[in-house]
């Protein structure tokens, strides 16, 4: 059994696990397999399977903040540069489960990373930084329109003050809709 189990591991690229083993093993012989059995023999061979890790959640909106219009409305084109900006928050894993995380603004007619700013927190700082970034890149931003989605961050009265003082109008998602902010996801 354990030879056989091998194989299958081996077949699959050392990705399959117990059930996965269990299962092919059932299908290659129609004989009764124990799953139970299989990772018995693979813990005591040192055989494992690939185990994907549990998703990092960035997005968690906050319920007391206040809301912005959607002003873009699925509308990721402009005319003209400086116009229309894209705002989002992802996650870097670095170094087994440490993350950093990036904040982005990016152009919706040059589609081009005006600001962005990477660090080990996601507070509200780092949204900011990204906005004064592409306000450092590009000069001014007054008038512009800066879309982004309901996380905490966003929808914070310091980034609204940042962007009041950038002269930029924020305009949100519809709130689970991923499509609704498509650029920057």
């Amino acid at each position: 059994m354990a030879a056989r189990i091998r194989v299958e591991h081996q077949e699959s690229d050392g990705t399959y696990g117990v059930p996965r083993i269990t299962a092919e093993l059932r299908e290659a012989s129609c004989e009764v397999v124990d799953h139970k059995r299989v990772a018995r023999i693979m813990r005591a061979s040192g055989i494992e399977g690939v185990r994907l890790h549990r998703r990092h959640h960035t997005t968690v909106p906050s319920s007391a903040a206040a809301k912005a219009p959607d002003l873009i409305g699925r509308g990721f084109t402009a005319k003209a540069r400086n116009k229309k900006y894209v705002g989002g928050i992802t996650y870097l894993p670095v170094d087994g489960r440490k993350f950093l995380y990036l904040a982005t603004a990016i152009d919706f007619a040059s589609r081009c990373h005006t600001g962005w700013t990477i660090a080990d927190h996601m507070r509200t700082d780092l949204v900011i930084d990204a906005l004064a970034a592409a306000e450092r890149t590009r000069g001014s931003l007054a008038g512009a329109v800066m879309h982004t989605d309901h996380v905490a961050q966003y929808t914070s009265r310091a980034f609204a003050g940042a962007c009041r003082q950038a002269g930029v109008r924020q305009s949100m998602s519809v709130i689970g809709s991923s499509a609704d902010n498509a650029l920057a996801e």
